[in-house]
């Protein structure tokens, strides 16, 4: 290696105690496990490009990157054993801000196959690009100067070839390709500011481009999703913090009085319940630090906070990507890294909670949905101002307006207020114009055209407050049930229905469900909620049956009433069985429709 090179020495073998700290383990057992190890190393060097060549059947891998290269010093321990620059020693374990720090990648590269390393500085610093070839060891061989550009080439060839029957115990190619897809797509979501090329036997295979967010990197990822189908939320407070940064991290403090840091932008992008769901839960996913990671809690805290929002057996997309400071997260526990400690769970699962809460709503403060509502109404003030057509803007009614029947309140009896006064959530200015079919709400929105089902709408209003305040109370007159089964008196008691012998396969109830109590298919809604499994399914009977039903008409006054508490429910999206309740027809879809574009003149044919 010329000594002219003026690169410092950043490679370096890791101290025996430290070594012996680390959970070392086998990290290469697959081609999606090599692809992983290569391409983090490629991230922490900085790379924006990053290009894949893979060849199966001949067990070969090839890595290039645009990152900072490998200085000439620093090529011929690169290969040998706990050998790394991202650590020194054993305190570092508790600040890992890298994807790799244990030094064993290459090393077992090396041990795999033939390992073949090739770099070239970035600038200022570029030079001449260096070639090394390392034995099984991790020794190197003669440097070679080669011409290439800066960034670092990575070729494994030959891969497990010295244990044929570890090469027969792996999955077909088929299988270990779509392995390689899965790691990349993870990746690609914690990283979306970097393009990913993928050839597989010289032929474009897979192909990744960049994008601002998660969100708008999704629809490349997921079949038949838009990036409008997506909502990004904070995860955590979002009060302000000191300049000098957090001396102490949240996740240290007690759980009654921690924060959340937010200039570490923890998000949560979630697929919106009436638009987004699968038939498994393989798009829910967790990150941490810019790595998936496996976290059970957090997984089911999501699919348990959108159980009732999605169809029956089907579950969310949503990827959550926690940004935490080094000494909340432990990556010391699996040599794959796929495993973590976190600190103080619970905390977070609140936090998740919180976050999906507000995703659910129809327009967070500040969203992009209220700015172009806003947006939307200013231009059509400025078009019409502007206008030269100086004709009133009226419509001439040579006929008496026709009047509207007002029938006896749908929500006497009912307290429609939310349960959660205190913490109101933000609206849309929906006002109620009509009633379609005596089914469908039309509702006027500055950004266009609303139509929302009653039925399920109250349902959802109805849903939540029973949910929030489920009370059996007592019957003027006992119902008498027949033919009730073990199973069905089990589930009545669960629900603190106790049926009483009152005859010969005969049963009698003296408390109802609230809401039930005044109807008069008070002992057949009662049937039904024994047939349920469990709490949750009785009170979506409860509220399915107490709501209004189609072809009920509605006055003005009661359809803005419904439409105002739909609004303010946890999750307006979808009813308690996952339908969607709503359907927008926006400004701009009507525009294009109607072929109007806001010029003057120009749409009449003047010229």
């Amino acid at each position: 290696m010329p000594s002219r090179c003026p690169f410092p020495m950043l490679i370096q073998t890791l101290p025996t105690d430290t070594i012996h700290r680390i959970a070392a383990g086998e990290v290469i057992d697959s081609l999606a496990a090599v692809v992983r190890e290569l391409v983090e190393n490629s991230l922490d060097a900085g790379a924006t490009r990053i290009s894949i060549a893979l060849h199966p059947e001949q067990w070969h891998v090839r890595v290039t990157d645009n990152g900072s290269g490998i200085a000439p010093e620093d090529l011929p321990h690169a290969a040998r054993p706990h050998s790394t620059s991202k650590i020194r020693h054993s305190d570092d374990l508790s600040q890992i801000r890298s994807l790799g720090f244990r030094g064993e990648a290459l090393h077992s590269l090396a041990q795999l196959g033939q390992l073949d390393i090739c770099s070239c500085r970035q600038m200022p610093d570029a030079g001449t690009g260096w070639q090394m070839v390392y034995d099984a060891n991790g020794e190197p061989g003669e440097p070679v100067s080669v011409a290439i550009a800066p960034g670092t080439t990575v070729t494994v060839t030959g891969l497990f070839e010295q244990w044929p029957a570890r090469r027969q115990a792996l999955p077909h190619p088929a299988q270990q390709l779509r392995a390689i897809q899965l790691t990349l797509q993870n990746i690609a979501l914690c990283h979306p500011h970097v393009t990913w090329q993928v050839e597989h036997n010289s032929k474009a295979w897979l192909t990744i481009w960049p994008s601002a967010s998660a969100k708008s990197l999704l629809p490349q990822l997921v079949r038949g999703v838009m990036e409008g189908d997506f909502r990004d939320v904070a995860v955590g407070n979002s009060e302000r913090v000191p300049e000098s940064g957090w001396k102490q991290s949240a996740l240290h403090q007690p759980a009654s009085n921690a924060q959340m840091n937010p200039q570490l932008n923890s998000q949560l992008t979630l697929g919106l319940p009436d638009r987004v769901h699968r038939r498994r839960p393989d798009w829910v996913k967790v990150a941490v630090n810019g790595r998936c990671v496996r976290l059970p809690e957090l997984e089911q805290t999501i699919l348990g906070s959108l159980r009732r929002s999605l169809p029956r057996d089907r579950f969310p997309v949503a990827f959550l990507h926690l940004q935490l400071p080094p000494r909340s997260v432990d990556w010391n526990r699996h040599p794959a890294k796929s495993e973590i400690y976190l600190r103080d769970l619970p905390l977070w699962q609140q936090a998740l909670q919180d976050a999906i809460a507000t995703a659910l709503t129809l327009a967070p403060e500040g969203s992009q949905l209220m700015a172009e509502s806003d947006r939307t109404r200013n231009v059509l003030q400025a078009a019409e101002a502007q206008g030269q057509y100086l004709v009133p803007r009226q419509i001439d009614l040579s006929a008496d307006s026709a009047t509207v029947s007002t029938p006896a309140s749908l929500f006497d009896g009912q307290d429609l207020e939310s349960p959660k006064a205190e913490a109101r959530r933000p609206t849309l200015p929906l006002r109620a114009i009509a009633q379609v079919h005596n089914t469908y709400i039309a509702a006027e929105h500055p950004s266009g055209l609303w139509l929302i089902e009653q039925h399920i709408a109250h349902e959802r209003v109805l849903y939540e407050q029973i949910c929030d305040r489920w009370e059996c109370v007592p019957l003027a007159q006992p119902l008498v049930l027949g033919a009730l089964t073990e199973a069905q008196r089990s589930q009545l008691e669960r629900l603190g229905i106790v049926p009483e012998v009152f005859g010969d396969r005969l049963w009698a109830v003296r408390v109802a469900p609230a809401l039930l109590k005044l109807r008069e298919d008070c002992g057949a809604a009662l049937l039904e909620l024994s047939l349920g499994s469990d709490l949750q399914t009785a009170q979506v009977a409860t509220a399915c049956r107490s709501a209004i039903r189609n072809g009920m008409p509605l006055s003005l006054p009661e359809m803005q009433q419904l439409l105002d508490q739909w609004q303010q429910t946890r999750a307006p999206q979808t009813c308690p069985h996952g339908r969607p309740i709503y359907m927008a027809l926006e400004e701009t879809s009507l525009s294009r429709f109607f072929r109007r574009h806001w010029v003057i003149g120009k749409s009449h044919g003047i010229t």
